[in-house]
């Protein structure tokens, strides 16, 4: 284990796609595969399309962009957006 200090910030992303069955399971699964696990989810159809919203209040900094990069390589996924909140230091 290190002894480096973990950056951990508040993250929401939202993801436009296609409404099709499985996609919802589909976008939890980069959270899932991290072992990271959403505070908030709420999804929405409108049309021919599903609005996602994805919440974590703490989550490490490293793991943004990652995280935005695999829900864009979803099949069916049409726009993904990431907002980093303000930066939480983790010291222990």
């Amino acid at each position: 284990m290190s002894d480096l200090p973990c950056a951990l910030t508040a993250a929401r992303f939202t993801v436009l796609s296609e409404a099709y069955p499985g996609l919802l399971s589909r976008v939890l699964e980069p959270f899932a595969k991290r072992d990271l696990t959403p505070d908030r989810v709420r999804s929405q159809r409108e049309g021919q399309l599903l609005r996602t919203e994805v919440a974590l209040d703490a989550m490490p900094v490293e793991m943004l962009h990652l995280v935005a990069g695999n829900l864009g390589q979803i099949i069916g996924v049409l726009r993904v957006e990431a907002m980093e909140g303000r930066h939480i230091r983790l010291v222990a």
